[in-house]
């Protein structure tokens, strides 16, 4: 009867023991719980050792304090110009009130993801097709400026707002890749144009430095040939010049050796003559002769004529 009593003491203390172990609880860093008394709400624990009354105490939920990513699926949307597309969402937020977080709203994520949905029909409501694609910033910052007021009453910080995929309709994408690839044919066209304009131009450069340069090649060629001439002429009438002092020199030298010789006038005369033949030099039609050298030029061939007869 005592051992039976023993067991039942021992299981007493170990179920005690384990509701006292339960009631011992340590939350986690960016961790909070929303700890209820009786169906009520008690209190927040935050970071560290906290203990609850058994049976009465209930922890609530376990809230995460750390930023959060949801990425909900597609929604359709219509823009204002009547083309619907298809728009997935990646919404990052943060809980900042688990007492609000808990008791705000029943499905805070679904509350978001709807949210959400109709935040985005009216904004891309308001927008056409061509603003909704390249509006993503102006879109993401109307968005969370709605979505953090909306959830600010749930406990909920709405830190980012992103489109993650926009879809247009088949035949809206198939007309949008014909013009980019209009639109890229027409700048490779231009872009052609300009390297043929480019290359005209410089070849046009090229001709005109050629020609330039071979204009300057020729000027200096005619000023280099000039010079040529120019000193070709100095020197032949250098030359022509030594040669008539040179001929002048020997007649003075000729008539110096006459003078010294003791020629008479006859000899001097007849000289002259000599001189005058050589002034014709075969080229002359006609000499005019002074008289007295023809005197002399008649005694000359009487004396040849009275040597013949002897």
């Amino acid at each position: 009867m005592e051992f039976v009593q023993y067991i039942v003491w021992g299981v007493l203390l170990v179920v005690i023991l384990a509701i006292l172990a339960s009631c011992v609880k340590i939350v986690p860093q960016a961790h909070a719980y929303v700890v209820e008394r009786l169906g009520g709400y008690q209190a927040t624990w935050g970071v560290g050792l906290h203990f609850k009354v058994p049976i009465i105490d209930r922890i609530a939920r376990r809230v995460i304090l750390k930023e959060q990513v949801v990425d909900f699926a597609p929604q359709p949307v219509i823009t204002k110009d009547n083309v619907t597309m298809r728009i997935d969402t990646v919404v990052f937020y943060q809980i900042t009130d688990p007492k609000l977080y808990c008791y705000g709203v029943e499905n805070p994520i679904m509350a978001i993801e709807n949210l959400t949905a109709t935040t985005l029909r009216n904004i891309i409501g308001d927008l056409e097709l061509d603003e909704t694609l390249t509006s993503r910033e102006t879109i993401n910052t109307k968005m969370r400026s709605t979505l953090d007021v909306a959830t600010d009453p749930w406990g909920i910080k709405v830190n980012r707002v992103e489109l993650k995929n926009i879809i247009p309709p088949t035949a809206i994408q198939d007309a949008m890749e014909k013009q980019m690839k209009a639109e890229r044919e027409r700048r490779e066209a231009v872009t052609r144009a300009e390297g043929e304009k480019r290359s005209t131009i410089l070849v046009a450069e090229g001709k005109k430095a050629s020609a330039i340069l071979d204009a300057e090649a020729e000027k200096q060629a005619a000023i280099l040939r000039a010079e040529a001439k120019r000193e070709a002429t100095v020197k032949e009438a250098e030359g022509q010049a030594e040669a008539i002092l040179k001929i002048q020199q020997a007649n003075a030298d000729g008539l110096r050796f006459l003078k010294e010789a003791g020629a008479d006038e006859a000899v001097l005369k007849l000289k002259s003559l000599e001189a005058f033949a050589r002034a014709a030099d075969g080229k002359a039609t006609k000499i005019i002769i002074p008289s007295e050298i023809q005197g002399i030029a008649g005694l000359a061939k009487s004396v040849v004529e009275i040597g013949k007869e002897q």
